[in-house]
């Protein structure tokens, strides 16, 4: 019998401690897509120490603070995806397509000029995080991954090396202790 969970998108997947992958460890991670074929994330705390002005230079003035490339997943770290944030709750701009309220991807071949009036956050991502049917529901099940409501603002955070912590902390109950857990608990 399959494993019945709630539609995704929209959500945090905040990785357990207990997930040794390093891919995923202490991954903080928006979802964008989940449905009967898969699902598809962006993770939206691992700042790379690359600037986004070596792979995208027209891009850099206007993305959000640290202005790094983020490691958005293992997949397919050679394409780049731009996440944005749009102010209000108006119409999909030319060059954005809206997933999930005001969080869109934008087109990154459009003049950026064109699409940056209407933004209110940018990040841009080297790569995402995917699933295959079923696989991703698994993982839930396993205990690797803990699913919680998302902030508008987790996705543009100035401190991406705080959120895995900061989404534990504001959690309800016993989930907000796991925000206290070592790091290395062997150093515990």
């Amino acid at each position: 019998m399959p494993i019945q969970t709630r539609r995704l998108s929209g959500s945090l997947l905040v990785a357990s401690p207990t997930l040794e992958d390093e891919n995923f460890r202490r991954t903080v991670i928006l979802m964008l897509d989940h449905g009967d074929d898969g699902a598809l994330g962006l993770v939206v705390n691992r700042p790379m120490d690359v600037d986004v002005s070596s792979v995208l230079p027209s891009w850099q003035p206007y993305t959000t603070a640290p202005g790094r490339l983020f490691q958005g997943g293992p997949v397919q770290l050679d394409s780049a995806l731009g996440l944005v944030a749009m102010p209000g709750q108006g119409t999909e701009p030319v060059g954005v397509r809206l997933l999930i309220g005001s969080i869109g991807l934008v087109d990154l071949d459009a003049p950026p000029e064109v699409i940056v009036p209407g933004l209110a956050g940018l990040r841009i991502f080297a790569g995402y995080a995917g699933w295959s049917a079923g696989q991703l529901e698994a993982e839930i099940a396993d205990g690797a991954w803990f699913v919680v409501d998302s902030e508008p603002r987790d996705a543009f955070t100035d401190r991406p090396d705080r959120l895995w912590g900061e989404v534990l902390r504001r959690q309800r109950g016993e989930l907000a202790l796991v925000s206290t857990y070592p790091d290395d608990p062997t150093m515990n």
